[in-house]
């Protein structure tokens, strides 16, 4: 019984550390650096203009190309120093040929699918710029988002510059859109206190730039393209700066199956991530990178999601040998947990019957974002995950909140 308790309780530890225990642990340390004037926060100059390549990779996307040439075209940023290059290999519906009608875009087109990592592998050859800045096609950019990502790199030691993803909502959100939204405010907060301690661990496909010397060529199966160029330019000695004023928009996934496909996706990628970049769990190597990996991104992926469901008979044993309905403590958590998960499925229940009630959305997007974890990991282990993305269908309904 002595064995159960302490693994409970180290259990129930670490889950609280992955998702609270750390961003409460950064905030302190920051704090205390800044009362010590030992804080690192490099603004960047805003005069500082290189020439940049805006890279897509594009399948299939002709519903988006007029709204992202024409939002890229609008940037404040001197147009005669950006290149937008679009790769678009595999594309069927016209893609290529509706893209070579704009002045200014570059299209690389090939036949036959081989992916996005492929595709992008191929098309950064074609670079001729000292930044590329990565982009999806199905996203708008905020005005200066140009501006702020590249100012950054003002920093020589920065390799990285990862912008914001934001999520278009609106009055009646879904759980997926709420929950998503709800998610990347927070993760945003906690990418800010990484950058500031040293690294944020991972960028933001939806918009993200390196120094085009830094581009180490990707294997061809990556799941998550954005996380392994960008974790492996901070490997390099570089960091990876983070700023919220540069920007990516997109609508909300459109139901939570939809989301939770896009998820079981990324969790799939966590998981082949962590075994490609194992040698990043070295802390005598890598030092704050790897404490900043193991606890914003290794334990999420890995040991959390499994403790969360073994904690539930663990928790069952302890309250029993309390007594199921007394008020001990190992009974109040026990029960806590049950209505939690309850919460979850009341919050699925009311959603597939469009009722909606914002406070359900939080346990049921957590129990989403972990049930995930264990489909993708069951993926990862059959190696039936195609690199061919298949792109969640979105919320075309969303309005955008200033």
């Amino acid at each position: 019984m002595e064995f159960l308790k302490i693994f409970f309780w180290v259990s129930l530890f670490i889950i609280f550390y992955s998702y609270l225990g750390y961003g409460i642990l950064l905030f302190l340390i920051i704090k205390i650096r800044r009362v010590f004037g030992l804080a690192k926060k490099f603004e960047g100059n805003k005069e500082y203009e290189p020439e940049v390549t805006l890279f897509v990779t594009a399948f299939n996307e002709k519903d988006f190309l007029d709204q992202k040439v024409k939002n890229s075209k609008s940037l404040n940023y001197p147009q005669d120093k950006v290149t937008q290059i679009w790769v678009t290999d595999g594309s069927n519906d016209g893609t290529p040929e509706l893209l070579k009608k704009y002045d200014g875009v570059e299209v690389y087109h090939k036949d036959g699918r081989a992916g996005k990592i492929a595709a992008m592998n191929r098309g950064v050859k074609f670079v001729k710029t000292p930044i590329v800045i990565f982009s999806d096609a199905n996203t708008d950019l905020g005005k200066n988002s140009i501006k702020e990502i590249v100012r950054l790199f003002r920093n020589p030691k920065v390799g990285c510059v990862s912008g914001e993803k934001r999520i278009y909502s609106k009055d009646a959100d879904s759980a997926a859109g709420a929950g998503e939204g709800m998610y990347w405010k927070y993760e945003s907060q906690l990418k800010k206190w990484d950058a500031e301690l040293y690294s944020v661990v991972g960028a933001a496909g939806e918009l993200f730039a390196i120094r085009t010397e830094l581009w180490q060529e990707v294997e061809k199966d990556t799941l998550l393209d954005d996380f392994m160029i960008s974790l492996r330019v901070a490997m390099s000695g570089y960091t990876i700066q983070y700023n919220p004023e540069a920007y990516a928009i997109e609508t909300a996934s459109a139901n939570v199956k939809e989301e939770l496909k896009r998820k079981v996706r990324i969790s799939a990628g966590g998981i082949q991530s962590v075994v490609r970049l194992r040698t990043l769990l070295n802390f005598f190597k890598y030092g704050t990178l790897s404490f900043q990996y193991i606890s914003h991104r290794v334990l999420r992926w890995t040991l959390t999601p499994l403790l969360l469901l073994l904690i539930i008979p663990i928790n069952f044993v302890l309250a029993q040998n309390e007594g199921l309905f007394s008020l001990g403590l190992f009974n109040v958590l026990f029960w806590g947990q049950i209505l939690f998960y309850a919460a979850a499925l009341l919050g699925w229940f009311l959603e597939n019957r469009q009722i909606r009630l914002k406070i359900l959305f939080i346990p049921y997007y957590f129990f989403i974002m972990n049930l995930s974890v264990f489909l993708g990991f069951g993926r990862y282990i059959k190696g039936n995950q195609s690199v061919n993305w298949e792109r969640a269908k979105r919320d075309v309904q969303a309005e955008a909140v200033a």
